[in-house]
Order: C-alpha cells, then sequence, then structure tokens
C-alpha cells in the first residue's frame, strides 16, 4: 500500500443526540464525548489521517475501538498480516472510550449458572477457559510499553443490594467454586464496610479474584501506538459508507476513497450503523449508559466511605451501577440512560444517576459533578457476544455484543478475529465463535417500546418488589 501523507482536518462538533438506530453512520471526524478520559489522556497519539484515495489492502478492519485495534494487533505479531483500520471519527470514538474502566472475568451479561442453562456444562466450563485465558492476555497486553493504562489489579465485588438478592449470589458463588473450580468468596456486609468501601447500600458481595481498573482512553490510545508500531495503519475521519463485493474483493467505499481488502472486520460494536452490512444489520440492541465522574475527594470524604480499594465494583440490579474509586481520588459511577439518542440529554437521566451515588453514599450528596457522558452499549439479542464469519463464501467477519463487558474480552476478540482471517480459527468451536449474532429482523427499532416497558419492571423488581 502506498505512503499517504496525514492530513488533519478541523474536528465537527459532538453530537450528543447520535443515534445507531437511526444514523447513516457516526459521522466524519466529529469530536469526542466530553468524558473522564478523554480529558486526561493526554493528546491522542499520531494515526494516519484520513483515507485520501483510492487504495488496496490485505485486510480491512472497521472500527478502532479495543476489538479493532487488537485485531490489528494480532494479525502483525502472530500472523504478520498488516491491516488497515478505518474509523469514522477519532480513534476509539465509541465505547472504547465511554465505558467505566471495569475489567472483568466475563463476557456478555449472561452469569455462570445460565451458561449452563443454555449450553450444559460441559460447554459452559469450556467456556469459562475461554474467558480465564482472555483474561490473562488483557494482563500480558497491557504490560507492552506502550500501554500505560493506570492498571488496578485486585478482583471484582458483585456487591448486593438488598437481602433478598443474597441468596441467587451464594448460589453463583458455589457455581463458580463448584463446577468451574473458580474461588470466589461471599463477603458480608461488615466485611465489605471494614476492608473495601463502606457502601451504604450494601448488605453482602460475591468476591471475584480477577478483575481491574484501568483508564480507558489510555488503555485505547495504547493500543493504538502498538499497532501501528507493528506495521497496522489507522485511518480517522473515514466512515465507511458502503460496503460491497466485487468478485472476491470488497469495496470499502470512504468520502476520501475506495478501500479495496481481500477480507473485511466490523467491529464496531455498540455504534454499528444499521445500512453497514446486511450481515450486520439488526445484529444488535444498543442500550445508553450514563456514567459520571466526581470531583477529587477531601480527605474527610475519603475517611468516613473508608475506600480501601480502587477495583471494580457493580451491584445486583437488573439495570446494574458500575463505579469505583479513580486513582486521582475521585468516584466514577455509571448505570443505565435514556432510550433514544434525541431523549439522552434529558437532565432527568443524571438526576437519576446521582441519587444512586447518593444512596450508596449518603456523605457525597450534593458533591460537584466534573464529567458527565453517555454511549451506546452493544447489547445482543440472546446476551453474549459473537465473534464469527457469518457466511463462508465471503471473508467477512465481525466481532461484538459484549453488553457492556468488553473491556477485558475485546483484546481476545480481536484476537480470535485475527486467527480466522488469518484462517487459523478451525478450533473455535464454543457457540460465540460458531453462530451468528442472534437477529430481531425489522423489529429490532421496535423494541425499543418494549425497553421502556422493561426498564419500568425492572425499576419494581430492584427497588421494590
Amino acid at each position: 500500500m502506498e505512503q499517504l501523507v496525514r492530513t488533519v482536518r478541523p474536528s465537527k462538533p459532538f453530537d450528543p443526540a447520535y443515534d445507531p438506530n437511526r444514523a447513516a453512520n457516526p459521522g466524519e471526524g466529529k469530536d469526542y464525548a466530553p468524558t473522564y478520559w478523554i480529558a486526561t489522556a493526554g493528546p491522542p497519539p499520531a494515526d494516519d489521517g484520513p483515507i485520501l484515495g483510492d487504495v488496496d489492502v490485505d485486510v480491512a478492519i472497521v472500527g478502532s475501538g479495543y476489538t479493532g485495534l487488537s485485531c490489528a494487533i494480532h494479525l502483525a505479531r502472530e500472523h504478520g498480516i498488516k491491516a488497515t483500520v478505518l474509523e469514522a471519527n477519532g480513534v476509539a470514538w465509541g465505547c472504547s472510550t465511554r465505558n467505566g474502566g471495569q475489567a472483568q472475568i466475563s463476557a456478555g451479561r449472561l452469569k455462570r449458572s445460565q451458561w449452563i442453562e443454555r449450553w450444559g456444562v460441559d460447554v459452559a466450563k469450556k467456556l469459562h477457559v475461554e474467558i480465564s485465558v482472555a483474561f490473562d492476555l488483557f494482563r500480558d497486553l497491557i504490560r507492552s510499553p506502550e500501554i500505560a493504562c493506570d492498571p488496578e489489579d485486585g478482583g471484582h465485588l458483585y456487591i448486593a443490594h438488598r437481602n433478598k438478592v443474597m441468596p441467587s449470589l451464594e448460589a453463583e458463588s458455589r457455581v463458580l467454586n463448584d463446577v468451574f473450580g473458580y474461588r470466589t468468596r461471599i463477603l458480608g456486609r461488615d466485611e465489605i464496610h471494614r476492608d473495601f468501601v463502606r457502601d451504604n447500600e450494601a448488605v453482602g458481595a460475591l468476591y471475584e479474584p480477577d478483575g481491574m481498573g484501568i483508564h480507558a482512553a489510555k488503555l485505547a490510545f495504547g493500543y493504538l501506538t502498538l499497532a501501528r508500531k507493528l506495521g497496522a495503519r489507522v485511518h480517522t475521519s473515514s466512515p465507511v459508507l458502503a460496503c460491497t463485493q466485487k468478485g472476491n474483493v470488497f469495496h470499502l467505499r470512504t468520502p476520501g476513497g475506495i478501500v479495496r481488502a481481500r477480507a473485511v472486520c466490523f467491529a464496531t460494536a455498540g455504534y454499528t450503523s444499521p445500512g453497514l452490512h446486511p450481515l450486520t444489520k439488526h445484529r444488535l440492541m444498543p442500550i445508553l449508559s450514563n456514567s459520571i465522574v466526581t470531583r477529587v475527594l477531601t480527605d474527610d470524604e475519603r475517611a468516613a466511605l473508608n475506600f480501601r480499594t480502587h477495583i471494580p465494583l457493580t451491584d445486583t440490579r437488573t439495570l446494574r451501577h458500575y463505579y469505583r474509586l479513580l486513582p486521582d481520588g475521585r468516584v466514577q459511577i455509571g448505570s443505565r440512560s435514556a432510550i433514544t439518542g434525541t431523549d439522552a440529554v434529558n437532565p432527568k437521566h443524571l438526576d437519576r444517576l446521582l441519587e444512586g451515588l447518593y444512596r450508596k453514599f449518603p456523605v457525597l450528596t450534593g458533591i460537584k459533578v466534573d464529567y458527565s457522558w453517555w454511549g451506546w452499549v452493544d447489547v445482543s439479542h440472546d446476551m453474549m457476544p459473537r465473534i464469527f464469519r457469518p457466511d463462508p463464501k465471503q471473508a467477512l467477519f465481525y466481532a461484538m455484543g459484549y453488553g457492556g463487558n468488553g473491556v477485558m474480552y475485546s483484546a481476545q476478540a480481536g484476537r480470535r478475529m485475527a486467527q480466522m482471517v488469518a484462517g487459523k480459527g478451525g478450533t473455535l468451536d464454543l457457540p460465540i465463535f460458531t453462530s451468528p449474532l442472534p437477529s430481531h429482523g425489522l423489529l429490532t427499532p421496535f423494541r425499543r417500546i418494549g425497553q421502556w416497558g422493561m426498564y419500568r419492571w425492572y425499576y419494581l423488581k430492584d427497588e421494590i418488589l
């Protein structure tokens, strides 16, 4: 591929009402969401600028978040293939710079007991091995000198917010210990308050030994640096407007030119436009999640909360809160948000999230919030991700559907997709590799009507019944 001269285009304003179910694409060269991560990561590393003419490449990766960049890294490192990554806006503009920075030993939204119900014990055990290997890969990857993402290792607390959820939490711990040999333990309220944090809602918790807090944007920017060091090219402000196939070659149309590729990987997650490609259309139900970061806590506030950990914390609500103490002494917390992009700016969603913060930590009532943002989560219709080649006649692949648990597993998903591209995916026999993302077809956009009702049911179930 010829060397292109990098051109920096003026950025366009961030669109807070962007909605992947309605927009033709995420835009071109838009500003980042106003996240804590972008504000504190420093300038993004150099990329290769927009596509400026027609080019021929071996592999085109659409999406420059964790998954796409991991795929580029592993194509180069393990298979000698130098990929070209196409990004509509700035590097990692979507999920990868809007999440809570929590790496957990999970992928998708189902628990281990639900894996057993769906696929049986043998498949569930193999899937657990896959997730465990993924965490080892993630730990190894972030040790790279290019990736300085402020890791805070030490486990994960799944915190019961009501007494009625303790029996199911205890049962899940037994399944993890007895079936999977994974050493979890149940903590009481006093132990949580003494050794971890004085969460006012906590009545108990399940402790998992694997879990890590990271700086979301520093992780993405580190992936970018490593991918380009290994020979990948990363083109920003280059949205894919159409993807068609002519013979054995894919033609990806961008505003600056056509990218002709022998293989295409989609890693667009919650920002997958309906018109991107027929094989990805309506395969996800994008869900909005809100996140805030407070000002730095005072010494008295730290003492009152007894925050003794920076590990990820998650509560047991269906519409769960994810939260933790950041390394610079701020509290981050996130949860569900609006149903549509046009309603995302409604202040009631911020108010609802603040109410959750105040319930957990009454001493923080009225605290100044320095950062507030929202982003789309790639929830699949069966709550599990897929890394898949949907048509054996086409060298087209996708990896997405993490349901909010992609910070860690996206590294492995990118590696698995790279193996498939290189023709080394024959041993990947788990359901997440052998079946497509389920689709609700034309009904998908109308599921928001049901989502509205389900949110109200979840609230009743989580808080009242």
